[in-house]
């Protein structure tokens, strides 16, 4: 039987790629080490739906610890990294000398071990015509790059898939593929689109034996998926299964990008390329409004994502940051930078006009901050201009954001708004 091409960690130092990710881990980390356990929860379901949400486990601040260690080994799709940056060899080594003899000249050829012989790498992730596959029908691959920075072959004909983050399921079920879905997080449940029969999985712990059972196709991560420090899903990669690691998007432009990375790995280039024209639609109509909010009176806001006493927020380089900007409003920590821990003083002194939550896990959440010691002089508070924002469509990093964008941008300018 034939042996399908090994999935390779593609990294050097200082990629662009590594550094992002690194950022990633490294804000995650800065959060959970200070948190309660509500708090923990409430960060990790940041990037999760609240459909069938559950208390994050005691140990997700020890997960995030040991992500942190593994950098890109948390994103990348074999073991865990070897030495001097190079791949851990493994199974299909046999076929490393002629892959790197026909990639004589390619500064990644150290790299390229186990890949399918003379298929060269696309590091925007679109098919490369001159693959070299040397198997025919369910058997053909491609050779592609992932978000991550990852080396990955992709099978041509895609049967079954497993997605472990709720961000990815929502895109996978957009280009009419939840057919194919086998199994997927306990946070995708209730999506639109997903099998109701199938297994679900722990993001930071899954099931390895009921995975493998599974033998996916394909299995879509994100950077929030725990891993074997040893061999990150090694065992899976050896009998085939491609695994694909989508790290949660800094801002729409990456939203976009991931988009049609996956519609282009899935094969769902027609419907993924709909999906992208009708937000950038919508995206362009929230712009177009927003220019003409004249500058004075454009207004300040506070996101708040876990409430006091631990609040949390975020600044520049987030996703939601940006979409408070599109519509033409202004993050009052935009001076800072990623996820953010929060003292109280701060909201005081920066004063917003409008205050946003999407902590929906308390009971009333507008009920509390309008009732927080201190706070009353604020204007927000004392306008009531304080709202709920839809927590699943601000909390994905997907073409679900317009929704959470028309909320805040209705409440903030509900005359340029509301009537279009």
């Amino acid at each position: 039987m034939q042996q399908k091409p090994q999935q390779e960690l593609h990294t050097k130092p200082g990629k662009e790629s590594d550094k992002k990710l690194d950022k990633k881990l490294d804000n995650n980390m800065i959060l959970m080490n200070t948190c309660s356990q509500n708090e923990q929860n409430r960060i990790y379901q940041t990037h999760t739906p609240n459909k069938s949400r559950k208390k994050c486990l005691p140990a997700f601040a020890a997960a995030l610890a040991a992500a942190a260690m593994l950098t890109l080994c948390a994103c990348g799709n074999s073991g865990s990294k070897a030495p001097d940056n190079q791949p851990q060899t493994s199974a299909g080594d046999t076929q490393n000398d002629d892959s790197k003899n026909q990639a004589a000249g390619d500064t990644n050829s150290d790299a390229a071990d186990g890949q399918s012989s003379g298929a060269d790498t696309k590091t925007d992730g679109s098919e490369n015509p001159d693959n070299g596959a040397n198997s025919e029908g369910s058997s053909a691959r491609v050779e592609m790059t992932d978000p991550s920075g990852a080396k990955i072959s992709v099978p041509k004909q895609i049967n079954s898939i497993v997605v472990l983050a709720p961000s990815l399921s929502e895109i996978v079920t957009a280009f009419d593929m939840g057919d194919k879905v086998v199994g997927y997080d306990s946070y995708s449940t209730g999506i639109k689109g997903l099998p109701e029969d199938v297994p679900t999985f722990e993001i930071t712990n899954p099931d390895m034996e009921q995975l493998a059972a599974l033998s996916p196709d394909v299995m879509l991560i994100s950077n929030e998926t725990l891993y074997d420090q040893e061999s990150p899903f090694q065992a899976l990669i050896d009998t085939g299964t491609c695994v694909i690691c989508v790290p949660n998007s800094d801002d729409i432009a990456d939203i976009k990008s991931d988009i049609e990375f996956l519609a282009s790995a899935l094969g769902a280039s027609e419907t993924g390329s709909a999906l992208l024209d009708k937000f950038d639609k919508q995206l362009n109509a929230l712009a177009d409004i927003a220019a003409k909010i004249p500058q004075e009176e454009r207004k300040r806001v506070y996101f708040e994502v876990a409430p006091a006493p631990n609040m949390y927020s975020f600044g520049s380089g987030v996703f939601l940051n940006e979409m408070i900007e599109w519509i033409g409003a202004e993050n009052i920590l935009a001076g800072q930078s990623g996820w953010l821990t929060v003292e109280g003083e701060t909201i005081v002194k920066e004063n917003p006009d409008v205050i946003f939550t999407n902590a929906n896990y308390n009971d009333d959440p507008v009920k509390e901050i309008l009732s927080r010691d201190g706070w009353a002089d604020i204007s927000a508070v004392a306008n009531k201009e304080v709202y709920c924002v839809d927590s699943d469509s601000s909390s994905q990093p997907n073409h679900n954001i317009i929704k959470a964008m028309r909320q805040m941008a209705e409440h903030l300018y509900p005359d340029y708004y509301k009537s279009k």
